[in-house]
């Protein structure tokens, strides 16, 4: 029941241009294409092209609960029951140890990351990834993400190297 319960709030919440992982029929396959066209085009051209591939580790695992649901309320206008149902399903889940039979006695609380397996994990981490998107594109440079990973490229011509430097 809950699983089709993600799928039907899902539907609601994605519209994600730059995120393939929300689109049906696109893979790291369709990413890597999109990436290397746009690329191959610029270099065509006889630009320069410069790439910077993050590979975030349990990234899913990392996404904070409350820093989450202010990013669902200021940046996405989402409020009122919704957002209760968001803070609902984050908050109050414990984790344990299991071993075949054998399961810990002492349950964790968990303030970061969400269900294993979830149908949310990926939506949920866009939206709260998202604000490096548009860190990325005010510098001048174009981000692409696959669930946990992103592909930052930039272009410029041979005589304005510069143009690719970003200041942090």
């Amino acid at each position: 029941m809950s699983k089709t319960l993600e799928r039907l709030v899902a539907q609601q919440l994605i519209g994600c241009e730059l995120q393939s992982a929300c689109l049906a029929n696109h893979s790291t396959e369709t990413v890597v294409l999109a990436v290397l066209s746009d690329i191959l085009g610029k270099l065509n051209r006889k630009d320069l092209a410069a790439l910077t591939l993050l590979d975030l580790s349990a990234a899913f695992d990392t996404v904070d609960h409350m820093t989450l649901i202010r990013r669902l309320e200021i940046s996405y206008g989402i409020g009122g029951t919704v957002l209760g149902w968001f803070s609902t399903y984050l908050d109050q889940r414990l984790q344990f140890v299991r071993c075949r039979t054998s399961s810990s006695t002492h349950s964790q609380g968990m303030e970061l990351g969400g269900p294993q397996g979830s149908v949310f994990g990926p939506i949920l981490f866009l939206f709260y990834t998202a604000y490096l998107i548009r860190l990325i594109e005010d510098s001048g440079l174009h981000p692409h993400h696959y669930a946990d990973d992103t592909q930052i490229y930039g272009f410029c011509s041979p005589r304005d190297t510069t143009a690719l430097v970003v200041d942090v």
